[in-house]
């Protein structure tokens, strides 16, 4: 296959329009995990010019975070968001269709952003949407943070929870879905809600995971 140029095009042809598990009222672009192309070598991604597809599940902790949004609104009805690592814009696209006043959704990985702004459409909601890495730049103007499996490796989680805590420090209220990654800061979390949310079995330990949302407590 040659090296991929196009995102949406890309995105466009090699997903298929499903409803997420644990959020049906939400549809997203994902992939088939039948597809070679999943089951790739991150060397080989990279000669695709792709990087991990991490925007084309609907992850266990997103899962979690869309589902207590949909059914806690007021949550977020009228409030500014801040989607960060969006992946497939799923929490957003809750926060919106949940009545929040704005979500600005932010990811590493240019592909995301595509596939964000595509399943936004999708769901007749609004994203504002940023390629970029920004735990170590200015916090952005948030009321909320939301933040779905971001605890899955200590670099990651090194870089997160500083972050984190400058938006706290900020005023802003912050949420994480995750289902136990190995770096979850739990002494800082009150949990919220739990469930089991259906994921692919071949990216996982389990067809089920136990998912929780958090609110990260001030130090």
């Amino acid at each position: 296959m040659p090296r991929i140029t196009d995102p949406v095009d890309f995105i466009l042809r090699e997903t298929l329009v499903k409803p997420v598990p644990h959020a049906e009222e939400i549809r997203l672009h994902v992939a088939d995990e039948a597809m070679d192309l999943w089951l790739k070598t991150e060397e080989e991604l990279g000669d695709l010019g792709l990087a991990p597809p991490f925007w084309a599940f609907a992850w266990a902790g997103g899962q979690g975070l869309a589902r207590y949004i949909l059914d806690t609104p007021e949550l977020v009805a009228g409030k500014h968001v801040l989607d960060f690592a969006c992946g497939s814009g799923l929490v957003g696209i809750a926060a919106m269709k949940a009545g929040a006043l704005s979500c600005h959704g932010v990811d590493i990985d240019p592909f995301a952003i595509a596939a964000a702004r595509l399943n936004a459409g999708l769901n007749g909601v609004s994203l504002s949407l940023e390629t970029a890495d920004i735990t170590a730049t200015a916090c952005p103007d948030a009321d909320i943070v939301f933040c779905g499996d971001v605890f899955y490796d200590k670099a990651m989680a090194g870089k997160v929870l500083p972050f984190l805590d400058r938006m706290l420090d900020k005023g802003a209220d912050v949420f994480v879905g995750d289902p136990g990654r190995s770096y979850l800061p739990t002494s800082r979390l009150a949990e919220l809600a739990d469930y089991s949310v259906p994921v692919v079995g071949a990216l996982e330990d389990n067809e089920i995971k136990h998912t929780r949302v958090f609110r990260v407590k001030k130090i």
